[in-house]
């Protein structure tokens, strides 16, 4: 029978164990936004060499599963001499892998803009560096934004794989709290419930965001 108490007790430990959660979350989304910032600018080279490597850097992390990156990642840094923590690990790890759909999002939105609002920015006397920032970011950004807030949900249920590298984070708090209790339903439940909470609090943020950017 499902146990109320245990449910109820559950949550204390992994609230504390959800502030990884939201750590790796959100270090690798900002480090994500970086990254794919300059991908994006790379797939719109003038330079064939730029959009190449753009390219293979995007199918590549698109298409290797971002548990295996981590492994990669987190085991070949010993070979090669680098001891660093687990988490500093997982959180490039997550930005990398974050950096090609990201840059995809950037990529997608800077297309969808009328090429004529750029052709009437300079025609009126703007330099290149006034036309994107003042005309074309600006608005690609709130064009991407809904994606982008989708992107940052992902990244926050993705994040349990980093427990495989020995990170508390929230996933790998309520197997040891199962473990403890011998009540995994009730434990994975109130897991399930903190999930549920940091992603609907994010997606209330981004309805947020798109309302005040909104033109």
């Amino acid at each position: 029978m499902f146990s109320i108490p245990v449910f109820l007790e559950s949550f204390e430990p992994l609230f504390w164990a959800a502030r990884y959660t939201l750590l790796i979350s959100v270090l690798g989304i900002a480090l994500g936004l970086v990254i794919g910032t300059l991908v994006c600018a790379a797939r719109l080279s003038p330079y064939a060499a730029l959009r190449r490597f753009a390219a293979i850097w995007v199918s590549f992390l698109r298409g290797v599963p971002l548990l295996v990156q981590l492994l990669v990642f987190y085991y070949t840094l010993p070979v090669i001499g680098v001891d660093v923590p687990a988490i500093f690990a997982a959180v490039v790890t997550v930005g990398i892998c974050a950096s090609a759909y990201i840059s995809e999002i950037w990529r997608g939105a800077i297309a969808a803009l009328p090429k004529g609002q750029a052709e009437a920015a300079v025609a009126i006397g703007m330099t290149p560096r006034d036309v994107w920032t003042r005309v074309i970011l600006p608005q690609a950004f709130t064009m991407s934004l809904p994606a982008l807030v989708n992107e940052l949900i992902l990244l926050v249920k993705a994040s349990s794989l980093v427990s495989v590298v020995g990170i508390l984070e929230l996933t790998r708090a309520s197997q040891a709290q199962a473990a403890t209790t011998f009540r995994p339903l009730e434990v994975y439940i109130a897991a399930a419930c903190i999930y549920l909470a940091i992603n609907l609090c994010l997606a209330a943020l981004g309805r947020y965001l798109e309302h005040r950017t909104a033109v």
